[in-house]
């Protein structure tokens, strides 16, 4: 009996091919997940990275809320054409405190996983203002709003330990200081002792600067550059195999 009258058997067959269709979704389930519940961690870990300071998840939530996902991945595929343009390829661990990630599907705009440092403050706050005015064939809409609507960090400490619940390392420390922090990131005359807290909570990588230029309030646009200039920023590439990159051309 040839290989294919067998195979037009269990065609014909709905619940043999019913039965036999389970065993090998089943088969291939179990070799997928079942490793999973052996492994500690499946991100490995790469150092730099740390939680994002309370400035930084606030602007992030800011992100989240505009839709800014929508057009903007975050997230560099391994591929020569995009190493090029936007930096290394994203890791695993660069993601690993989001909740939720913010790899995106479509680019309308520029991938932002490397956004950090790139230009500067004020730049940022001209692109949200009027984004034509320093990329003329943009088609992103304006969020002057944001530099005028001052920024509810009061229920900060909560999203901070709502992120504690789903694995981000936040200290109770953290949680303590979320409202000297945010001030204190967005103050480039803070106090030292302050400053020198915020720095012990989060590393130096955490950038400290009046970031939407009026030093006398604290505002929506503060916290989304603030996001924004540490995209990217937290892991030292120049440590990794530079081979890497070369091996995907």
């Amino acid at each position: 009996m040839s290989i294919w009258t067998q195979h037009q058997k269990i065609e014909k067959n709905a619940t043999l091919l019913l039965v036999l269709s389970f065993f090998v979704v089943t088969i291939g389930g179990v070799v997928e997940i079942a490793p999973l519940f052996y492994l500690q961690n499946t991100i490995e870990k790469v150092q730099g990275m740390r939680p994002y300071t309370p400035l930084e998840l606030a602007g992030r939530n800011i992100y989240i809320r505009e839709g800014c996902y929508l057009c903007h991945s975050q997230m560099i595929r391994p591929m020569r054409d995009e190493i090029e343009r936007y930096g290394h390829f994203s890791l695993a661990a660069e993601s690993m405190y989001d909740h939720p990630f913010q790899w995106g599907s479509k680019r309308t705009g520029p991938d932002l996983a490397r956004v950090g440092g790139k230009y500067s403050n004020e730049w940022h706050v001209q692109h949200m203002i009027s984004p034509r005015s320093v990329v003329p064939e943009s088609v992103m809409p304006p969020y002057a709003f944001m530099a005028d609507r001052d920024l509810d960090f009061s229920d900060m400490g909560d999203h901070l330990t709502a992120n504690v619940a789903v694995g981000v390392p936040y200290t109770d420390e953290m949680i303590e200081n979320f409202r000297v922090d945010v001030i204190t990131q967005a103050n480039p005359d803070a106090d030292e002792a302050d400053v020198d807290g915020l720095i012990a909570r989060y590393s130096e990588s955490a950038v400290l600067g009046d970031f939407d230029g009026n030093p006398d309030r604290i505002t929506e646009m503060d916290a989304i550059i603030a996001y924004m200039q540490m995209l990217g920023t937290l892991v030292d590439f120049s440590t990794f195999d530079a081979t890497a990159s070369e091996n995907l051309r």
